[in-house]
């Protein structure tokens, strides 16, 4: 699976998406890019899944048409979404054509 991460995606996430081609936006060269300019391209690269911290994507844009799976995460600090990490791979795992899915962290004890 091609995995898109979006800027302000923890870049440690990688390591645990060893079975993933993951790439970054800025790697794309697509950082100047707003949501659906950056959308469209991701899809047309063959990119299977986007990667993301902006909750508001799915407020801000008509995903109804979209082959890009979409995962957000509730959380972009590394140090808090660390201990939950295998919840954001489960969801990329998870993640079909089209779907949207949002990460949410347990509440800190």
């Amino acid at each position: 699976m091609r995995v898109l991460f979006d800027q302000a995606t923890p870049l440690p996430i990688r390591s645990h998406l060893t079975q993933h081609e993951v790439r970054t936006v800025a790697q794309e060269g697509w950082s100047t890019l707003k949501n659906g300019e950056l959308l469209a391209a991701a899809e047309a690269a063959g990119f299977d899944v986007l990667l993301t911290t902006d909750k508001n994507l799915r407020y801000q844009q008509n995903l109804s048409q979209r082959k890009i799976a979409i995962v957000v995460l509730g959380q972009q600090q590394w140090p808090r979404l660390r201990p939950h990490i295998q919840l954001a791979v489960e969801a990329i795992k998870a993640a079909v054509p089209g779907s949207y899915t949002e990460v949410d962290l347990p509440a800190e004890s």
